[in-house]
């Protein structure tokens, strides 16, 4: 089931926004640098904090990636996830991209981390009846905070690539189909068909923010993902992760795949799918994230 971007965009009630920097501080960390940023929303007023992870020296314009972070129930996380990581990842992503040649920015998402003090359900029940979806605001938000990372001085803005696991993987689809600006996607465990979760039940594990009414009337997972066609795409899965079961991975990369097929590109799709693993990032993930990212957007190393 296709759908356009522009319909997409009404079922999830994005509104643009932007993102303006009131503050900024800088710490060396011996092998990278980390900036501390502190962002206020043109649209609604509120303030987000944002990390931002960059290799050492200046020495012209580097990729960049957008980094989404992970739901897990761990509301205190957010941003933070990408300077400490997380159970359900190997290590933090940030200084390890910073190592590969990436400036990598991470926000924090609504209801999570400096913004917890809100409720995810509060905060999903709020939109919703006001015709709009908490997905819908936090696609928004990252989008806005691409546009802020297009406009460093030292990011290459053909080579911004998109990342992250669970919740911060369909944020890292949904925004890959949504914006062209994306030159290149990877997200590791949560892909899936909708429709088939709700058939099992296993639609319950996610969160509220994902409420969209009537998506699954007009589209399907495997057609989201396949509008970030011809761009490459990289999708990791454990074939024993509960939010990931195999006819639902199934059916969505065939969707996927054939969408890709469509747009004569069906060498820039690719699926890592592990029996006996879970929602963890496993080291196959990892090599295979570094190295599509290295392919494509030009990092210094993917080992």
């Amino acid at each position: 089931m296709s759908i356009s971007r522009e319909r997409l965009r009404t079922l999830l009630g994005l509104a643009d926004t932007d993102l303006a920097l009131e503050a900024r501080e800088t710490e060396e960390r011996g092998t990278h640098v980390v900036e501390r940023l502190r962002f206020r929303s043109l649209r609604n007023g509120a303030e987000i904090r944002g990390l931002l992870t960059r290799p050492l020296g200046n020495d012209g314009k580097k990729p960049a990636i957008l980094y989404a972070h992970a739901h897990g129930g761990r509301y205190e996380i957010g941003a933070n996830e990408l300077l400490e990581g997380r159970p359900a990842l190997l290590g933090p992503p940030g200084p390890l991209l910073a190592e590969h040649g990436f400036v990598t920015l991470c926000i924090d998402m609504p209801t999570f981390g400096e913004r917890s003090t809100v409720a995810e359900s509060a905060a999903a029940k709020a939109a919703l009846w006001y015709g709009r979806t908490l997905f819908g605001q936090m696609l928004s938000e990252q989008r806005a905070a691409l546009t802020w990372l297009s406009s460093r001085d030292d990011v290459d803005t053909d080579r911004i690539g998109m990342t992250g696991i669970s919740m911060g993987a369909t944020l890292s689809y949904f925004l890959a189909a949504l914006d062209e600006r994306i030159a290149a996607t990877a997200h590791l465990c949560s892909f899936a068909d909708f429709a088939s979760l709700i058939e099992t039940g296993a639609h319950d594990r996610h969160g509220h923010y994902l409420t969209v009414p009537g998506l699954l009337s007009e589209t399907s997972t495997g057609a989201i993902a396949g509008l970030v066609a011809p761009r490459p795409q990289l999708i990791c899965v454990g074939l024993d992760d509960p939010l990931t079961p195999p006819p639902a991975v199934e059916r969505a990369y065939a969707e996927t795949l054939a969408a890709y097929r469509t747009a004569d590109a069906e060498g820039d799709v690719s699926l890592v799918a592990e029996p006996g693993i879970g929602h963890v990032e496993t080291r196959t993930m990892r090599h295979a994230v570094l190295a599509f990212l290295a392919r494509h957007l030009g990092g210094t190393r993917d080992d």
